[in-house]
C-alpha cells in the first residue's frame, strides 16, 4: 500500500506556524523504532508576513519543506519494492546520521542523584571538544583516543589555572564508553567501539584513614556540631556514604532476635538496594526510635560551614592528617582489614559492585603491615 505523505502547517506561539509532514498510513520512525503520522520538521512560517522579506523568506522555507516532502515520499513509497535486508540497511544508515553528543544528552537527562552532576560535567566537555556536533557514522578509535588527550590536558571548567583532574578524566571519559555501549545495543553503532578503546588509567590518590586510637580521641574532644560528630563516628562504624546517612529513615531499621541489627536501603550513588548488618554501638549512635517515615539523623547538612566545624573537632583532638567526611568510610574499609574481615565480605559491605574498588583499601592495608616491619629492631 502507498503511503500518502502532506505537508501540513500547525499554529504556535509567536503568530508562526510549525511545518510537518502527515504520513497515511503511519510509518515506522527510523529514530526510535515507533508507529508514527507525523515528522515536525522544524521549520517555520510566519502567520501574516508584511515585509517583502518576510514573504520571500516564507516562501523559500516552503518550498525547502515541499521538497523535503517529495524526497520522503519517495523513500516510503520505494521502500515497498527493498528486501528486508535493504530496509535494514537504510534503517542503520538513517541511525548514522544521528548526532552522537545529542544521544549522549539524552542519556544524562535520565540520571539521577549524584550521578547526574558528573554526567552533566561529563557532556559539558564532549560538547566543547566536538563543537556539539558528530554523526555516529563519523566515530572512530582514533576521535576517541583524541578525546582522551583532550580530557588529561584541558583547563578544569571550575577553574582556568588548572587542568582536568585526573580521576575526573577518567571518571568523565567512562561515561562516553558507557553511551557507546548502549549505543551500540541499539544500532547507533555497527561496531562494539566500546571493546576497542581502553579507559584513562586512574591517578594513584592518597586516601587518608584513621587508627581505633584517633577514632577514640575523637570520641573524647568536644565537636561545635554534635549531630555530625554523631554521624561521623557512624560512619566509621558502618562504612555509609555520607549521602545514605542522610536519607536513612527508621523504617529501614530492623532488629532480629538472635541476629542483630540490619539496615536495608538504596544506595544515593548507584541505587542499589543493600542489607547491611550493623553494630550495637553503631544502633546507640542512631537514638531513640521514631516513626517509619522519619529521618534518623534529622537535620543533617552538608556545607562549607558544616565542612569548618568538621576540621576544627578533628584538629582539636590532635590529629594532623587531612581528613574529610568520606575518611570515614575509608577508615571503616581499612580497619575492617587489618582486623582480618575478607575482601570480598568488606565489598560487600560497601555495596560496591566490583571486588577491584575495594582492592584499593588492600593496598593500604599491605602498605600499613609492610611499614611495621621496621619497628623491631635489635641491637646487632
Amino acid at each position: 500500500m502507498a503511503v500518502k505523505v502532506k505537508l501540513r502547517k500547525s499554529p504556535i506561539k509567536g503568530n508562526r506556524q510549525s511545518l510537518y509532514i502527515d504520513y497515511y498510513p503511519a510509518i515506522i520512525s527510523p529514530i526510535n523504532g515507533k508507529s508514527t503520522r507525523r515528522e515536525f520538521l522544524g521549520m517555520y512560517i510566519l502567520d501574516n508576513p508584511k515585509t517583502p522579506f518576510e514573504k520571500q523568506s516564507n516562501k523559500e522555507i516552503i518550498q525547502l519543506a515541499e521538497q523535503i516532502m517529495q524526497n520522503r515520499a519517495m523513500q516510503y513509497n520505494k521502500a515497498e519494492i527493498y528486501t528486508g535486508y535493504e530496509k535494514e540497511q537504510i534503517r542503520l544508515k538513517e541511525l548514522g546520521e544521528q548526532n552522537f553528543v545529542e544521544y549522549f544528552k539524552k542519556l544524562t537527562d535520565k540520571r539521577k542523584y549524584s550521578n547526574h552532576d558528573n554526567w552533566i560535567s561529563a557532556f559539558k566537555y564532549l560538547n566543547q571538544f566536538t563543537n556539539g556536533q558528530i554523526k555516529f557514522s563519523e566515530l572512530t578509535v582514533q576521535f576517541f583516543e583524541d578525546f582522551k588527550e583532550y580530557l588529561l590536558n584541558t583547563k578544569s571548567n571550575k577553574s582556568s589555572k588548572s587542568t582536568l583532574a585526573q580521576n575526573s578524566a577518567v571518571s568523565y571519559f567512562n561515561k562516553v564508553k558507557a553511551t557507546l555501549k548502549q549505543a551500540f545495543k541499539e544500532d547507533y553503532l555497527s561496531i562494539d567501539l566500546n571493546a576497542k578503546i581502553g579507559s584513562i588509567k586512574p591517578a594513584e590518590t592518597q586516601r587518608n584513614v584513621l587508627t581505633i586510637e584517633e577514632l577514640n580521641a575523637l570520641i573524647k574532644t568536644e565537636c561545635q556540631n554534635p549531630l555530625l560528630k554523631k554521624v561521623a563516628l557512624f560512619s566509621a562504624l558502618t562504612g555509609l556514604r555520607f549521602s545514605d546517612i542522610q536519607k536513612l529513615k527508621w523504617g529501614e531499621f530492623e532488629h532480629i532476635k538472635d541476629e542483630g541489627n540490619y539496615i536495608q536501603f538504596k544506595q544515593k550513588k548507584t541505587e542499589g538496594i543493600e542489607r547491611l548488618p550493623i553494630s550495637n554501638q553503631a544502633v546507640e549512635l542512631m537514638g531513640e526510635p521514631k516513626e517509619k517515615n522519619e529521618n534518623v539523623f534529622e537535620g543533617l547538612k552538608y556545607s562549607a560551614y558544616h565542612n569548618k566545624h568538621l576540621y576544627q573537632w578533628i584538629g582539636a583532638s590532635g590529629i594532623t592528617k587531612d581528613i574529610t567526611f568520606h575518611c570515614f568510610r575509608h577508615t571503616y574499609a581499612t580497619i575492617q582489614l587489618n582486623m582480618g574481615t575478607d575482601l570480598y565480605a568488606v565489598s560487600k559491605m560497601l555495596g560496591h559492585k566490583d571486588i577491584k574498588t575495594t582492592q584499593i583499601y588492600a593496598r593500604i592495608v599491605d602498605e600499613t603491615k609492610r611499614n611495621t616491619i621496621d619497628k623491631i629492631i635489635l641491637d646487632f
